[in-house]
């Protein structure tokens, strides 16, 4: 290797390795004043109200956004701004937090006396619990960073890695005690392949119709196999008394049944099928369904109605693999 790909590898090292030590720093930093910044926000009737400029107020966008999509209400507002006109954004009922390494930063540090005399809790990540912004303060998240990652100490490297962090530990510490989970947050995010993902229920993909092979119990395996080779499924669903679901018979079964001879083409169909077989519904999330098929390594499953047990479709890997799914 020569020494100029040498140094890139070492830069490279070092900016992560600083880096992570600021992030690992700040669990042993981690007290009763975080206790009490998650308290504020948990019991915020208003929003969150995300402060700070330059590479802070970057980070303080995306914590914003973190907030929000999990169940915080939350907005950035630019401290320049919020003096020349957008102070009407923040309400009352709204917990103020705000970032910058130094907590000297003017923009941030003119504003919180204002916010103060509002009436606002403040919450500030900083590096300098004895700054402006510190004093300012109701509760001060000190980040305890040593040094940014770059040769001069300068570039906001280490310190807004540190900060993201922290932001994020906010988030899920409150999500968590709100108790969002994935239907809160399948709703919050309906676009995207995430939404997609999130959203889609084995109702959307199953066959169903003529696509959904069924049998009576009673009816010859020869009958069962001209019913499921009439679809592209490979298997078919047995009903019993009320229509309800009594087993599954797959081209599985039907291969296993070959191979030991005993296959009988007359015989009743519930003699060689899969009695009580694994199931889904047309509201379990696609997701789940998934994840049943790839566990137990089959094919397909059958959709039963959640009252009737009746079935009413099947739904198939192949479709789930085009999703995205599996």
């Amino acid at each position: 290797m020569n020494p100029k790909d040498s140094l890139i590898l070492k830069t490279a090292r070092g900016v992560i390795k600083s880096e992570s030590a600021a992030v690992s720093g700040l669990t042993a930093a981690l007290d009763a004043s975080f206790v009490k910044a998650v308290r504020l926000l948990e019991r915020c009737q208003g929003k969150a109200v995300l402060l700070g400029v330059g590479k802070s107020g970057l980070i303080a966008r995306k914590i914003a956004a973190t907030l929000a999509s999990t169940g915080t209400r939350s907005v950035y507002l630019h401290p320049v701004e919020s003096l020349h006109g957008d102070l009407g954004m923040i309400a009352a009922d709204d917990v103020a937090v705000a970032l910058s390494y130094s907590g000297e930063t003017e923009e941030t540090a003119k504003l919180l006396p204002i916010l103060k005399r509002q009436g606002l809790p403040v919450i500030s990540i900083t590096n300098n619990a004895g700054s402006r912004m510190g004093r300012y303060s109701d509760v001060v998240l000190r980040l305890r960073v040593k040094s940014e990652a770059c040769p001069m100490d300068i570039v906001p490297t280490s310190s807004t890695t540190a900060m993201l962090a922290l932001g994020d530990a906010l988030a899920v510490t409150l999500m968590t005690l709100k108790g969002f989970g994935r239907n809160h947050f399948a709703r919050l995010h309906p676009g995207g392949n995430l939404g997609k993902l999130l959203n889609l229920k084995v109702g959307d993909l199953m066959h169903k119709g003529s696509q959904n092979p069924v049998v009576e119990e009673g009816a010859a395996v020869a009958a069962a196999l001209r019913v499921m080779t009439s679809t592209r499924a490979g298997a078919v669903s047995v009903t019993g008394k009320g229509g309800r679901l009594t087993g599954y018979f797959t081209d599985g079964d039907l291969r296993s049944r070959l191979q030991d001879g005993s296959l009988d083409l007359a015989a009743p169909v519930k003699g060689v099928m899969t009695r009580s077989p694994l199931t889904v519904h047309p509201e379990t999330p696609a997701m789940e369904a998934a994840r049943l098929i790839s566990e137990h390594r089959i094919d397909n499953l059958p959709v039963t109605d959640s009252k009737s047990g009746r079935p009413v479709g099947i739904i198939d890997e192949r479709d789930l693999l085009k999703e995205g799914l599996g």
